[in-house]
């Protein structure tokens, strides 16, 4: 369900869903590639196999998850925004990927595969997206799509981890207590930590999960910089309109003076979850 409040985190593409532009999606993944890239490792997903990258963005995992399968592989890739989906398909045609590569516009409610079609899935930042009956209804569809023993994983953002330094150590989970009291996108990001329930819930065996926490000091790198500034920026902005506190200003400017991430003792944080179960 698209609530309002994705107009608010801005940065939507033609779905309405805010953050889901390739503008921020690529800042986002540079900013955090290696942890991201760890846990991609920990999934468990097959060489050799046709994988499923459900929820694809703009591709940047493509080249990873072709390194994984191998010339022996193949990934079929799929995103609900068609530009995201067409600058995929682009990409991969021009990385010159060491296996086949297939992306297209699709809803992962509504997948357009036969039952077992797939080795895996991988499904990266895309469950935040999602509703809890969407999420449902998205699980049972990678279930039903890939093999019997083959492997689902999910991986998504744990907004309970997210602060910032120098700064009140309460300022980001004041916010999202406040978000998150309503249906919406912080309450789904709040639910990352959930979702081995979810994919038990579903029908996946032996389900494992892990959550890590992915963390920034002064100097920030470029990526980490540019995407965590206008993240802030658009959360200062609902805190504001909330009445939370005035701190919140000094995150509103993203290339204002005084911002708190180009302190000498600038810090800031994040969640990751990955929740990996069996068909």
């Amino acid at each position: 369900m698209v609530t309002r409040d994705h107009q608010e985190w801005g940065y939507t593409t033609s779905t309405g869903l805010g953050f889901t532009h390739h503008t921020v999606v690529d800042t986002h993944f540079r900013a955090c590639r290696d942890t991201y890239l760890s846990l991609l490792d920990e999934a468990g997903l097959p060489s050799g196999g046709h994988v499923l990258d459900a929820g694809c963005g703009s591709g940047d995992y493509l080249p990873y998850l072709a390194g994984i399968v191998g010339p022996g592989g193949r990934i079929t890739a799929v995103d609900l925004a068609e530009e995201n989906a067409a600058l995929a398909a682009d990409r991969a045609g021009a990385w010159r990927l060491p296996c086949p590569v297939d992306v297209r516009r699709a809803d992962l409610l509504a997948l357009p595969y036969p039952d077992d079609t797939f080795d895996a899935a991988w499904c990266a930042n895309t469950t935040q997206y999602l509703d809890d009956d969407q999420l449902a209804a998205a699980l049972a569809e990678l279930r039903r799509v890939v093999r019997p023993g083959g492997v689902v994983a999910v991986k998504d953002l744990d907004a309970h981890l997210i602060t910032a330094r120098p700064g009140d150590p309460y300022l980001f989970g004041d916010f999202f207590r406040a978000a998150g009291a309503a249906p919406g996108y912080a309450r789904q990001l709040l639910r990352s930590r959930e979702l081995y329930r979810h994919l038990r819930k579903a029908g996946l065996g032996g389900v494992r999960q892990r959550t890590v926490l992915i963390e920034h000091h002064a100097p920030l790198p470029d990526a980490a910089r540019e995407f965590y500034a206008v993240a802030c920026a658009q959360i200062a902005g609902q805190a504001l309109a909330l009445g939370q506190s005035d701190a919140w200003r000094r995150f509103a400017d993203p290339a204002g003076p005084g911002h708190p991430l180009d302190d000498p003792d600038a810090y800031i944080s994040e969640g990751n979850v990955l929740a990996v179960g069996t068909v």
